[in-house]
This record gives structure tokens, sequence and C-alpha cells, in this order.
């Protein structure tokens, strides 16, 4: 089995970073330490492992927000935090104050060069209600912990693309199983007591059966990753960023067993593994108050307007979680916050807080179900201001037909705010015009379906969505 190294292994015998400026692949990709330009100013994205923040590194957030950017914090659809607008000469002073409250990868190097490395590749998704969720079939935190550090330790990873992705799913209710990942492992019910995770490349754990390629067991699920991850590196070409890449030139199944040769591990196949299939998960969950496993404590959860919150919200929201729970938020891959581990007579000052700071606890309401990019005032590539148009869409919407995460508002063609297919699509083609696009069923995987509407101003597409026809007429 090979040996996981640890994040000492990075530096040299001299001292310096072994990680290689030549090995990395080049990216557009905010990072702590890599601020990317927009329109409104740099972008920086603070990656949560796990989608944890503590309230002591929200309010350093929101802090280093109003310092050095416009106060304008973003919740994205990976469970991260962006901070908008940037100013120009302080994006040195904005990354140390980051790192020196902890929100940067663990390493002993902490040159700037070494943590635009590491940091871009830590892409470890799981539920944000790891370990809480009653529904889970495995607690996958500890497992994620020693993602990371194998992450953060190997410099051969720091080759990966920042857009590499991994799924860990416990089985939890609560989980995004819609978002396309390039390795995930989600746990399996077994009839002994040694959990398995089934394995999948360049997508998702399905409902339908087939989606996996094979079970491992939890304790050799580590050792297979980092053989996975030195299979793709030792495979890919100079265009080969993502795993979809590598399956265009190499079979699922082959590759899998190349790594599980080289890490010493057995898989299991067959007909078991052929007719598994991920348990339904409900979205709902995120929004207002339910139980954990431990039925004497709860969560309970919140969703701004399209994932946008200010500095002094943040910090509000951190103080919020001192105050009634453990100090702790989760950001969820719907945008939202979760805050757990809350006592039965705290909920209703919780709900009451989270309303009061403008989120929305109740999934019929429109919040829920709207997703938008950065639009005009932040994206030269947009052709309409989203987030305004968001906004205004969302005061026309009518409860009852509602469903959440079903309406995506994209600036453009790249979809950046939406990892899959929504319900309902509205595309910019001019300012406060869209086209309207309907998803064809759940399972269709196009960029928006079906275009059922051309040029319809927002009060048009509020009135459609409102007001759905039976059949979609011919675009």
């Amino acid at each position: 089995m090979n040996h996981v190294p640890s994040a000492a292994s990075s530096i040299d015998s001299s001292g310096a970073s072994s990680i290689s400026t030549a090995l990395r692949r080049a990216s557009a990709c905010p990072a702590l330490a890599r601020i990317v330009a927009a329109r409104d100013g740099g972008l920086c994205r603070i990656r949560l492992p796990g989608g944890v923040l503590h309230a002591h590194e929200a309010a350093a957030i929101a802090e280093a927000a109003t310092l050095y950017a416009s106060g304008v914090i973003e919740l994205t659809n990976r469970a991260n935090l962006q901070l908008r607008g940037v100013k120009a000469g302080h994006e040195a002073a904005l990354t140390a104050r980051l790192l020196q409250a902890g929100l940067g990868p663990q390493t002993p190097d902490s040159t700037p060069d070494t943590i635009e490395a590491i940091d871009g590749i830590r892409n470890v998704m799981i539920s944000p209600l790891a370990g809480r969720d009653p529904h889970a079939l495995c607690d996958t935190r500890a497992l994620a912990a020693q993602i990371l550090v194998l992450l953060q330790g190997e410099p051969r990873f720091a080759a990966l693309s920042p857009k590499f992705a991994l799924l860990l799913d416990g089985g939890e209710r609560l989980m995004a199983t819609d978002h396309p990942h390039d390795i995930w492992l989600s746990a399996m019910p077994v009839d002994n007591d040694e959990p398995r995770f089934a394995i999948g490349f360049a997508g998702y754990p399905s409902l339908d059966a087939g989606s996996a390629l094979a079970t491992v067991t939890h304790t050799d699920a580590l050792a297979l990753l980092d053989a996975l991850l030195h299979t793709f590196l030792d495979l890919a070409g100079p265009d080969d960023t993502r795993m979809r890449d590598l399956l265009a030139l190499h079979d699922a199944h082959t590759l899998l067993q190349r790594a599980a040769d080289r890490a010493g591990i057995a898989l299991q196949r067959g007909p078991q593994v052929d007719a598994w299939r991920r348990t339904p998960t409900d979205a709902t969950f995120r929004l207002g108050a339910h139980r954990q496993r431990d039925p004497q404590r709860w969560h309970a959860g919140g969703q701004p307007l399209a994932g946008r919150i200010d500095a002094a919200t943040l910090r509000d929201l951190g103080a919020l979680s001192t105050r009634h729970g453990d100090g702790s938020l989760r950001i969820t891959p719907w945008q939202s916050v979760l805050l757990p581990d809350l006592a039965t007579n705290s909920l209703d000052a919780v709900l009451a807080g989270l309303r009061a700071l403008g989120f929305a606890c109740d999934p019929s309401h429109p919040y829920a179900a709207i997703v938008a990019c950065a639009g005009s005032t932040g994206c030269a590539k947009s052709a309409a201001d989203t987030k305004a148009d968001a906004q205004q869409l969302a005061s026309l919407l009518t409860h009852d037909r509602l469903t959440s995460s079903g309406i995506h508002l994209t600036g453009c063609t790249r979809s950046c705010a939406a990892a899959h297919c929504a319900p309902h699509t509205l595309l910019a083609v001019a300012t406060g015009r869209y086209d309207l696009y309907q998803r064809a069923d759940a399972l269709d995987e196009s960029r928006f379906g079906v275009c059922i509407a051309r040029h319809l101003s927002i009060e048009q597409a509020a009135a459609q969505l409102n007001h759905p026809a039976r059949t979609p007429p011919d675009a």
C-alpha cells in the first residue's frame, strides 16, 4: 500500500519548497494568494475545508473585506467564499490577513508561491451536515481531513488543475450529489461492520443503477485515492486537466484497476455494485430547523438572495452562532448557511436572527429558488445585471410554484453559478432581457435544456414562471 505523505514532505532538505513552478498548471481561478481581476475589482476565493467557518474566521474575513475590498462576499456552489472588489495595491495585505486567521492551506512553507500552488487543489466536497445528518451511513469528516493532508503534502499534486474536484459522500440526506466531480466516493449500506464506498469518475452518484465502477473499503479509500491521483498525472497530457479528458483516451475500469494495483488494494465488483444506486437527497433540509443525529441538537439554515451578503452580515452570522450554537457556520453548495448544534430552546431566536439578516428560511421563499452569476457589474462577459434582475424576479414570483434552486440567471453561456442544468434557466441576451430555457427531465445533462421563450423582460419571465405552459412551445 502506498505511503500517504505528510505536509512536511513538501519541503526539501534546503528548506525551500519542492513544488516546481514549471510543474503547476496555469490557472485563472481565483484563490487566496491569486487575486483575479474582474470588472468590479479583484476577486479572492477562500476555500473552506468541509464548508466549515468558525466565528473568529468570519470576523477576520469581514474585517479584511471591509479594509481591502468592497465588503461584498459571495457564497459559492462549492461551499467556499469569495471576496469581490479587492482594491488595487491591497492584494498582498488581504492575503496576509486571511493567512493570519488560519484560512490558508496547512503547510510549513508559507511563501506566496507555495500557498498559491497548494491552495487551489483543496477541492474536497462533503455534506454540510457530515457527522450530524441522521440519514448518513458513515461520518466522512476524518477521512476528508486525511484527504486534505494528502493533497497539501504531496508536491506532485500541485500539477492538478484548481478545477479538479473530489466528492466524499457519506450517504447524507443533505448532500449535493448533482455536482459533477472528477472522482467521487459514495458510502454504501453493507451487511457487516466494514463500510464501503462506491467509486466513480467524471460525474456524480446517481439514483440510477450502474453509476459505480467498483467499491473499496473505508480503510483503503485514502490509499486508493492517492494512487488514482498519481495515475491521473502519469497519463494526463498537457491539455488533460479533468478526468473526463483522460476518459476520452482510457477505459474507466482499466484506469481504476491500474490505480488499485499500484496501491495493492482489492476492489469489489459484481451484481451488487452494478445494482447500487444513491438514495434520494433533499436540499430543503438546508432551510429552516431540523434535528441532527443527536436528537437533543438541531441545525438551522437560511438562504441569502443569489448567494451574496456583505461583511457586516458575515460578522453577525458568526456572532449568532456563538450565542446559540458551537461558534461555527456551515457554508453549503446551495449558497446558503447552516448553524449546527443548536439547543431546542434556541431555535426561535436563531431563525428570527437569520430572517433579520435577510435570509430566507422557508423552501417556498423565492430566494430558495434563485441562483445568479456575478452579472455585468462584476463580469465583462455578462450581458445583464443578473444580481439586480434576480432581486426583481424574486419580488414577482409566487411562492406556491417554486422548487428549491429551480431558477438560474446567467449572464452568458459559461454558466458559472450553476454546476448542473437547472429546471429553468434565464440566459441574458441584452440588458434586462433573457431567453428562457426549461430542463427536459431530471436526467437532462445539457447546458440549459430547451429554449421555450426568447428576449423576455423580467416581468415577462416571472409571468411565464408563475404560470408555466403544460407543453413547452417550439423555440
